[in-house]
């Protein structure tokens, strides 16, 4: 299972950070370029790297080291009634509790090999008609689920939450965004999970009371049955969707409410999956989960330094071991760490950001409950503890 996206551009993100409020990290205006027949194309973007420690890990698996979080291009033209948006580049993941590692036992580096398109994360036309509330948007698009960007640069923290993990990436497909006073709503069709299917509806609708208060509500769900033979990162899938046989046709649904008071920015979310049974990718049941987050972030008044964190709670449901599939091994199938697990975590994050510069201590600690069922995981394998400890300290450069 893997959770590699971007998520949304640099100059998107940008333009949804007014709505979003207090997060730690400010990006610079993009900068404005001549592109000739294109018009202005606005570029921005940015590159950061961490040293990390981490208790609890698997055998051989390497508790502390430098790598490389994300380096980012992006390139928009957002005037006139045909719009694009292009985004190269390498990104990485840290989700607290559910780190991916490479062949060589450390975490996995930023890459360009995390989609079927490459170092392209995002890439897409947008039709922009004069006066009219309606937007449609074709090619690879950003999720619409969840309060957690791809880019760690506009979290409060570097490490993300189970919530974020279960949650579907980029997507290519096609969309269409309404814009009413302080409504909005955008609908998506695609592929999701990089299944090379189009079968998958995501949806986000959101309500703006006023300059402090928002609500937002996102779903997906799966329209057919996304079969045996789908493609991850451009390479045929034994998982057959990359993420693993729970994230196949499944539904998510969920609510994020942001409220700002001065500096402080707090955003409470809950999040709940299914996947219904499909014996032919080895999940023999019905299959869950349900998560829950808190996250803050306060801003010492015109200082350059900050403090973000969140809580979280995260609970799943496996039906069984997989059934055995033709050709194939019979595996367990877990949504995130193991099947059936059960947890709480919680992060910190102090940051400090002068103009284009940002560095942060990251510190987070997950818990292990207990996992229901026979599956027996936690972190006990390895040190004989419920808990895992990760920290880093991160430093980079947005422009």
């Amino acid at each position: 299972m893997r959770r590699q996206l971007l998520g949304l551009g640099f100059a998107a993100a940008s333009s949804l950070l007014a709505l979003h409020a207090a997060h730690a990290l400010t990006a610079p205006q993009p900068i404005t370029i001549d592109g000739g027949p294109l018009g202005d194309l606005e570029i921005s973007g940015g590159v950061d790297g961490y040293g990390y420690v981490m208790s609890n890990t698997p055998n051989g698996i390497q508790s502390n080291g430098f790598d490389i979080s994300s380096g980012i291009l992006n390139i928009q033209k957002t005037t006139g009634i045909v719009q694009f948006t292009i985004e190269l580049g390498a990104n990485s993941f840290q989700v607290l509790g559910a780190e991916a590692y490479d062949s060589k036992g450390h975490i996995a580096q930023a890459s360009v090999t995390q989609f079927p398109t490459g170092p392209l994360y995002e890439g897409y036309i947008t039709i922009a008609p004069p006066n009219s509330p309606v937007t449609v948007s074709a090619g690879m698009l950003p999720s619409v689920e969840g309060w957690e960007y791809g880019a760690d640069y506009y979290n409060a923290v570097q490490l993300e939450t189970l919530l974020y993990y279960v949650q579907n990436n980029n997507a290519r497909g096609v969309e269409a965004t309404l814009t009413e006073g302080p409504f909005s709503a955008t609908v998506q069709f695609g592929d999701s999970t990089d299944s090379g299917v189009w079968n998958t509806i995501q949806a986000l609708a959101t309500y703006k009371f006023n300059a402090n208060n928002a609500l937002n509500v996102y779903g997906a769900y799966n329209l057919g049955k996304t079969g045996p033979n789908t493609y991850m990162y451009g390479l045929p899938s034994s998982t057959k969707t990359g993420w693993g046989n729970a994230y196949a046709n499944s539904a998510l649904i969920g609510a994020y409410y942001n409220y700002t008071l001065g500096n402080l920015n707090l955003v409470p979310e809950i999040q709940y999956t299914y996947a219904r049974p499909d014996r032919q990718i080895g999940i023999t049941g019905e299959s869950s989960t349900f998560g829950a987050a808190l996250f803050g972030d306060y801003t010492f008044g015109t200082s350059p330094y900050s403090l973000g964190g969140w809580v979280e709670y995260f609970d799943s449901h496996a039906a069984a071991n997989a059934s055995t599939v033709p050709g194939q091994t019979p595996t367990t199938y877990a949504w995130a760490i193991n099947p059936n697990a059960e947890a709480i975590g919680l992060a910190v994050a102090p940051t400090w950001q002068y103009k284009n510069l940002f560095a942060r201590a990251n510190a987070g600690y997950i818990y292990m409950l207990h996992t229901k069922g026979s599956d027996g995981f936690s972190y006990q394998p390895y040190s004989g503890s419920h808990g895992q400890f990760t920290g880093t300290l991160e430093a980079g450069l947005l422009f």
